[in-house]
């Protein structure tokens, strides 16, 4: 039986705004290295590697004198296009994901679908300006920047919770579990395209 292959995507990024350098590896062991200059924003994207299972290397330079916009937002595309060149042309994937997060008191529910179509949906209920030194507000920027890169359809909510970290951490680990098992391989389907238009 041939070797599974490694799916692996790169990419350079370069604006006035941000300079980004990306690795990943979606079949990898939660291993990460990542700089943004946002030390939350950090924190979450390890977290999000680890529950993956995906093998991250990021550093972003941005222009954080401005604002956290566009460092935020151009990971997100980043990180997207990443998992768009590591899954080609998305035979024998599973294509769609969900998952449902418990972190303590809070709950929080994400659904993928990587079918080449870019939706995004952001419920965080998070009702104060910064979260760590993250300004909450660009959670929905991210996950929009990731939809417009990876082509893929994103939702995701907390249900309930009272601590204003926890609601942002409990969605970024559903969102990491639900693109886990959006990327994992179909093995009854290897050779086939999940969809039934013939593209994704």
């Amino acid at each position: 039986m041939a070797a599974t292959k490694v799916r692996t995507g790169t990419i350079k990024r370069d604006t006035t705004e941000t300079q980004i350098a990306l690795k990943l590896v979606v079949d990898g062991q939660g291993v990460y290295k990542v700089s943004t200059g946002i030390r939350f924003f950090d924190h979450m994207l390890e977290l999000f590697t680890r529950h993956g299972g995906f093998d991250l290397t990021l550093t972003c330079k941005g222009d954080l004198d401005v604002d956290q916009h566009h460092t935020v937002e151009d990971v997100g595309i980043a990180l997207g296009e990443a998992f768009g060149k590591a899954l080609g042309d998305k035979k024998g994937i599973m294509r769609a994901g969900y998952f449902v997060m418990a972190m303590d008191e809070t709950l929080a529910v994400a659904a993928v679908d990587l079918s080449g179509r870019v939706s995004y949906v952001v419920d965080d209920k998070v009702r104060v300006r910064l979260v760590g030194d993250f300004q909450s507000e660009l959670l929905a920027d991210f996950f929009d920047g990731f939809a417009r890169g990876a082509k893929a359809n994103v939702h995701v909510k907390t249900m309930y919770g009272r601590s204003n970290h926890h609601k942002i951490e409990a969605i970024f680990k559903a969102f990491a579990r639900a693109l886990r098992g959006a990327c994992s391989r179909d093995e009854r389907m290897r050779e086939m395209l999940p969809s039934t238009k013939g593209l994704l």
